[in-house]
């Protein structure tokens, strides 16, 4: 088995593909519409999704907004350099809601950002990670 990918439902899907691919450095890997459906899915990540789990944007024509609820966590990145990606998600107009330091009762470095529809994404800084876990940095992605 393999966890292939995780669906979001946006309100603006040019807004966030440009916060998926630009501030954060994701690829555009794949996108269609559905007529019939009226509904449109992109798929995003940082590699091919035959080798990594990648993010399912999925607009639904006409709706705007929705209600996240509180049952939703977050999705979190590993990353090389959290100050300075932190720093270049900022510089490409994303927004920072906690800015990098120690998680609570623990050592390990965080940050989250916001997506355009308000989903939070966690960034964790890596120490040495095994092989299986994706290393990115917004610096490098792009």
């Amino acid at each position: 088995m393999q966890l292939l990918h995780t669906m979001l439902r946006v309100g603006n899907l040019e807004e966030s593909l440009k916060f998926y691919t630009e501030v954060l450095g994701m690829k555009l890997l794949r996108q269609k519409d559905y007529p019939d459906g009226k509904f449109t899915l992109a798929f995003v990540g940082y590699g091919d999704e035959s080798d990594t789990t990648v993010l399912e944007l999925t607009y639904n024509w006409g709706v705007t907004e929705y209600n996240l609820g509180d049952a939703y966590g977050h999705i979190a990145i590993g990353v090389d350099d959290i100050y300075g990606t932190c720093e270049e998600i900022k510089a490409r107009s994303g927004k920072v809601i906690r800015e990098p330091g120690p998680m609570k009762h623990g050592s390990t470095v965080i940050a989250f950002v916001q997506d355009p529809d308000g989903y939070k994404v966690e960034l964790i800084q890596l120490e040495n990670q095994g092989s299986n876990t994706q290393k990115v940095s917004a610096a490098t992605a792009s």
